[in-house]
């Protein structure tokens, strides 16, 4: 194998760079829609942030790569932009809450009176703030069936990179790693446990994904995305 694949997932393009020992040699960049329903919300349609990012990722064959020739695929992505799907049909609920929108704002503000800025920060090392992914997630859970599907365990929950890595592998994998967990307002930085535990906000347990560190073999890309030979990654 003679590449390194990179998947960049942005919050306005996707990108995907092949890198040799020493340079990246093809790079290839698209752009998704955003959405802006109201004031101070931002969505992204999480089909789409699929469909642009494997669209790009299988692009590599202009530099006359074949899949054999990638030793392994990594992901780097906007960290605290929140998707919640069904396991089975891999549909998303709705629209996924961007890291830049605000409409969990007054509810963060809610735990701030409750004194629990404090608590957050000492197992989080986060404030809290809208711009994190666990509010977001309680906000998807407004919209109708959903809470009772995710307590069902119908649906699962996750960052970008955990969407990304979840559709490459076909479902087998529903992780994410340590860097992003940290940037979700529900990881303990203490304890560092093997899933993300959904304390004071409430969700269900029942859909989060097991946090892995950084560097590690997280799954392997079906060889429909890519030609052929399964490619192992890490995000």
């Amino acid at each position: 194998a003679k590449y390194i694949m990179a998947l960049d997932a942005g919050t306005t393009s996707n990108r995907c760079i092949l890198f040799n020992e020493q340079e990246n040699v093809f790079r290839r960049q698209k752009e998704f829609t955003q959405y802006f329903p109201q004031p101070g919300w931002v969505e992204h349609d999480a089909n789409e942030i699929w469909s642009t990012q494997i669209e790009v990722a299988r692009g590599y064959g202009e530099h006359r790569a074949t899949a054999a020739d990638i030793a392994a695929i990594g992901i780097t992505n906007q960290r605290e932009t929140t998707i919640v799907w069904d396991r089975k049909t891999g549909e998303p609920v709705c629209r996924a809450i961007v890291w830049q929108c605000r409409r969990t704002s007054a509810y963060c503000d809610e735990l701030k009176e409750k004194g629990l800025v404090e608590e957050f920060r000492g197992k989080t090392g986060l404030v809290i703030d809208a711009y994190f992914s666990g509010t977001s997630a309680l906000d998807l859970e407004n919209v109708p069936g959903v809470r009772a599907r995710a307590e069902r365990g119908e649906l699962l929950f996750g960052t970008v990179e955990t969407w990304l890595i979840w559709k490459l592998t076909g479902g087998k994998a529903h992780v994410t790693d340590y860097s992003n967990a940290s940037r979700t307002m529900l990881f303990n930085i203490n304890t560092c446990a093997g899933t993300m535990k959904f304390w004071q906000i409430g969700h269900p347990q029942v859909y989060a994904p097991e946090v892995k560190p950084s560097s590690c073999i997280y799954g392997e890309a079906l060889a429909q995305y890519f030609g052929a030979h399964p490619h192992r990654g890490a995000a």
